[in-house]
């Protein structure tokens, strides 16, 4: 029986995999290049359009208000009503307001537009991990996770030189960052509309799923919700009272500042200390995404391995504080920067795999939706904290040396918080490791 219930676990772990996790990559691969890609369209927009740093920030910023309005709601939906219907609804719509921003004359329509489409997106990311909770066990969290979040860097692996060759046509009268919007935010309409098809909502409904590997995760996952019940039954207001829920919102908050406030500048900090061209700029970009990429899959393995979550979160963080502050003071060598830039990006997303594996390791069901959305609306206002402050201290000043402290700073008070957390009690969750009785019921 054991030998047969381990087989149907791998199958059933296996099956899970191929068919969910390649498709949710590609998906966050589409939201995070439209999320981002404005750093690489501020290289145009700044000269063409006559906007300041501190204008660019701004816009960059503010999507993350928009973002926040709709979270918590979206995570909930994805809970009780649909997953693939709701995220269906954030593609379609944001890819058509990421297509509109390629069209703006002004300042003001480019804010209103960064603004729709953090409203657009809304619940996309809480909503995915509220949805890999439906199909993986804790135990196996923190490395899905990893394997998804690692779209961001790959995101911007290949943005950058795709970005940086956009910007160099100019078709119809229109420059190239405008097609950078416009072609870069297709690809979220047309598979908005396959995922209506393509994902399942709930293991009990996946006909895709031989009947043994339905009951035997449907059975995992009922363990699991069980398991956090006897440990306290947390309802959503409940949960946004958790001291552990409100130090991950404070914590995401300053490491989103960071993640966010790098991201958008990196362009333009390689751009200023290099003088480069467009193209080029985008390609030395890449490398530290390169990097991260690597860092977040390492990251998430040792993390499942050792079922620890966070250190795995604190070290990141660290790594990415000391990398930002030394990448400004060796901004007059360029090689040695960019190489303080790589060990910022591996900070930036190791962090990731054991975070996020944190909140459904003390909260199930609508409470752990309601909280993920929380953490990440609260968290993502930092998105807006970051890039403003950084333009903002960029044009006041002339230099981005105190806008990548501000930076740093951040990431490190971000450990320091996720240092407060206490973890004992998803300790108890570890005995559904345990083999559970297969074919009992089907759902």
């Amino acid at each position: 029986m054991q030998l047969n219930t381990t087989s149907i676990a791998d199958r059933a772990r296996r099956r899970i995999m191929r068919r969910l996790m390649p498709y949710l990559f590609g998906l966050f691969v589409i939201a995070y290049l439209d999320r981002v890609n404005v750093s690489y369209a501020a290289l145009q927009m700044k000269s063409e359009l006559s906007f300041t740093d501190e204008v660019l920030g701004f816009g960059a910023g503010i999507f993350f208000w928009g973002y926040f309005l709709l979270e918590i709601p979206g995570s909930i939906l994805v809970e009780k009503w649909s997953a693939r219907r709701w995220i269906a609804r954030i593609m379609i719509s944001w890819g058509v307001i990421a297509i509109l921003t390629g069209f703006v004359q002004t300042k003001n329509q480019f804010y209103l537009l960064r603004f729709l489409l953090g409203l657009g997106e809304a619940g996309f990311f809480p909503g995915v991990i509220v949805y890999l909770s439906h199909w993986f066990r804790y135990q196996d969290r923190a490395k899905v996770i990893a394997m998804f979040m690692a779209a961001q860097p790959i995101a911007n692996i290949i943005g950058s030189p795709m970005s940086g060759l956009l910007l160099g046509i100019n078709w119809l009268g229109l420059s190239g960052w405008r097609w950078l919007f416009i072609i870069e935010g297709m690809p979220a309409v047309i598979f908005g509309f396959i995922t209506i098809f393509y994902l399942t909502d709930w293991p009990h409904q996946a006909k895709w799923l031989p009947r043994d590997e339905r009951a035997w995760l449907t059975s995992q996952l009922d363990r699991e919700r069980q398991a956090k019940h006897s440990i306290g039954l947390h309802r959503i207001l409940q949960a946004f009272r958790h001291r552990e829920v409100i130090l991950l919102a404070l914590t995401y908050f300053f490491i989103v500042s960071s993640v966010y406030g790098f991201t958008f500048w990196l362009p333009s900090i390689i751009k200023k200390a290099s003088g480069s061209s467009n193209l080029r700029v985008s390609l030395i970009s890449a490398v530290p995404y390169c990097v991260g990429l690597i860092a977040i899959l390492l990251v998430g393995w040792s993390s499942d391995r050792t079922r620890e979550r966070r250190w795995h979160t604190a070290l990141p963080m660290i790594a990415a504080s000391v990398g930002l502050i030394l990448a400004v003071m060796f901004q007059d060598r360029l090689v040695l920067s960019v190489g303080m830039f790589c060990l910022a990006a591996a900070g930036i997303y190791a962090y990731c795999p054991g975070f996020w594996s944190l909140p459904t390791s003390f909260l199930s069901g609508t409470a752990a939706a309601a909280s993920i959305g929380l953490i990440n609306s609260v968290g993502n206002l930092g998105g807006y904290a970051g890039p403003h402050v950084v333009g903002y201290l960029s044009t006041a000043t002339g230099s981005f040396f105190w806008g990548v402290l501000y930076l740093s700073l951040s990431a490190l008070v971000a450990a320091g918080l996720v240092l407060s957390i206490r973890v004992a009690k998803s300790d108890k969750l570890q005995f559904v490791d345990a083999p559970s009785p297969v074919g009992r019921h089907v759902c």
